[in-house]
């Protein structure tokens, strides 16, 4: 349920909240009984956190009532759970269940994008899955997302990429 966490936060802000959330709500069937007001205090630190402790009981809820307890391994079924977007689902399709996707993060639009690897009109994150899924093998999907995802994290960040230290630099239409 971390994933729901990450719209509009940092990994960093997200990655604090399992010590203290997961004692007290290890999975859904914990967590269905709850109330969003029981959930709120472990996740004041995130953004929107009303919207995501509402997402987190509705959504462990749904895993009870409609999928038997378990998180459901597709996309399409994934994108049913409250709070949980496509890019949510296609990241946990992909890192729980082997699914190829191939998720679009801020991280992977901006550095396709910075890099050349989609064309100047891909300004959504969906023509920008539909052009990498165009260009790369589906058995590299899930790869390549966290790949560009640690590349726009530490070497082509948003507002001081180090172009000099990129290994796609020669390659690269932002550095030139």
């Amino acid at each position: 349920f971390s994933v729901l966490f990450s719209a509009h936060c940092s990994h960093s802000t997200v990655n604090h909240l399992p010590p203290a959330l997961f004692p007290r709500f290890p999975d859904a069937a914990s967590t269905a009984p709850s109330t969003p007001d029981a959930v709120l205090p472990f996740l004041r630190s995130i953004s929107y956190p009303t919207n995501k402790s509402k997402h987190l009981v509705l959504a462990a809820q749904m895993v009870m009532s409609d999928f038997g307890g378990r998180v459901p391994e597709t996309v399409d079924e994934i994108v049913k759970l409250p709070g949980a977007g496509r890019k949510t689902a296609q990241v946990v399709a992909s890192v729980a269940f082997g699914v190829p996707t191939l998720a679009v993060d801020t991280h992977v639009f901006r550095v396709a994008n910075r890099i050349g690897l989609v064309s100047p009109d891909a300004i959504t994150p969906e023509k920008v899955e539909r052009q990498l899924k165009r260009l790369l093998p589906e058995s590299s999907w899930g790869e390549a997302h966290h790949l560009l995802i640690l590349h726009g994290r530490y070497t082509c960040t948003a507002r001081s990429p180090s172009c000099e230290g990129c290994a796609a630099a020669h390659c690269c239409n932002y550095k030139s």
